[in-house]
């Protein structure tokens, strides 16, 4: 396949817009690529407009996985873009568009991996899946649905495709989210004696958030655990006490100081305050996703930092970062298997104003997911 047919996949991925949602348009799309090129694959339906798509080649036990999220992040004001987040503009070798890092250019890259092989007949001891998921920026639904299902039960690695910027991410934090809500009671603003203030109770919560984790050890991987309170609402009309109010927040767990232990102390913390208030407050996890750290050992690690070495001309670096994955969610399984974030985009750029992608670098990670998936199931 030629350059100019790879960036053509990756402009009309980005075109799509599958903001926290519709990924149907972006799973049809490749499960066409796929029919035009021979391969078999499957929808996988959550919702209206929203699927999973997998698909597989080869044949034998041992199974690689390729695995990548079909949504994208809002855009924010489209007016403050260089560039319309859906044109999939390019100038001076950039790719702009949201996603075009995090992460349809990993996705359009595996896309092409498994169209080349797929044209080339090349012949694989194993076998290559590839993994779309849906919701992945708003509760990792999809990966969740799919491990339920046992996608991952067979697998004897997997590839997540999220910006690394070349470089292979082995381990990342958790992350969690929450809501506390406060229960007070209303009352008119000039008897504040007769009501109890939501808002003031619940600042009580933020104050408390702030040290509630002081005594967290510091991961060697991941460093310490990071934790804000990012949203807060509250109250209806200035002259009359607020009957209720809530806040979310956000928290990224580290193995040291996990998911559990980070729920319990929450929970710890709204007791103590529920016993020294009149009003209530009520804790509720939104999700809750795990931190992963895989060995930098691992052949499947190091089979890929030599490929890419070679490929880029320079050392890669072995990293971590601080977001999460749909890994959390896969290695759920039972079963046990080797994951790494490995794909093209700076981490950076996820998520951000003008998010664009280097285009030379998108063909150096298509080509290194290629020759993982031959080296690896040779």
């Amino acid at each position: 396949m030629q350059k100019n047919e790879q960036i053509q996949i990756l402009q009309h991925l980005v075109s799509l817009n599958s903001v926290n949602g519709n990924e149907a348009a972006v799973a049809s799309y490749i499960q066409k690529l796929f029919a035009n090129h021979g391969i078999d694959s499957k929808l996988i339906p959550y919702a209206p407009d929203r699927s999973n798509l997998i698909a597989e080649i080869g044949s034998g036990e041992k199974v690689l996985a390729l695995s990548g999220h079909l949504d994208t992040v809002a855009t924010g004001d489209p007016a403050q873009w260089e560039f319309p987040p859906f044109d999939a503009h390019i100038e001076n070798n950039q790719l702009y568009g949201r996603g075009a890092a995090d992460m349809k250019s990993g996705l359009a890259a595996m896309v092409i991996t498994f169209l080349t092989l797929a044209d080339q007949k090349t012949t694989l001891n194993g076998r290559l899946r590839f993994i779309g998921t849906v919701g992945e920026e708003n509760g990792a639904m999809g990966s969740r649905m799919l491990t339920e299902q046992g996608v991952a039960d067979d697998l004897d690695g997997m590839v997540i495709g999220e910006p690394t910027g070349g470089n292979i991410v082995y381990a990342h934090n958790g992350s969690l989210n929450y809501h506390v809500f406060c229960q007070g009671k209303g009352a008119h603003s000039s008897m504040p004696e007769k009501g109890i203030n939501a808002i003031t109770n619940l600042i009580k919560f933020v104050t408390a958030e702030a040290t509630a984790f002081d005594d967290a050890p510091v991961s060697p991987e991941l460093g310490p655990l990071v934790h804000n309170v990012t949203v807060f609402n509250g109250g209806e009309q200035v002259n009359s006490i607020p009957a209720n109010a809530e806040l979310q927040g956000n928290i990224r767990p580290i193995p040291e100081f996990d998911n559990a232990a980070v729920i319990k102390r929450l929970n710890e913390v709204v007791d103590r305050l529920n016993a020294a208030t009149k009003a209530t407050l009520k804790l509720h996890v939104d999700y809750s996703f795990k931190p992963i750290i895989s060995d930098q050992h691992e052949p499947l690690i190091q089979l890929t930092k030599q490929i890419a070495d070679a490929e880029f001309g320079h050392a890669i670096k072995l990293e971590v970062i601080h977001g999460a994955t749909d890994a959390s969610e896969f290695t759920k399984s039972a079963h046990t298997f080797p994951v790494m974030v490995y794909g093209a985009g700076e981490w950076s750029a996820a998520h951000a104003l003008n998010e664009s992608v280097d285009l030379d670098q998108f063909i150096h990670v298509q080509h290194v997911y290629q020759q993982l998936a031959e080296k690896f199931l040779a």
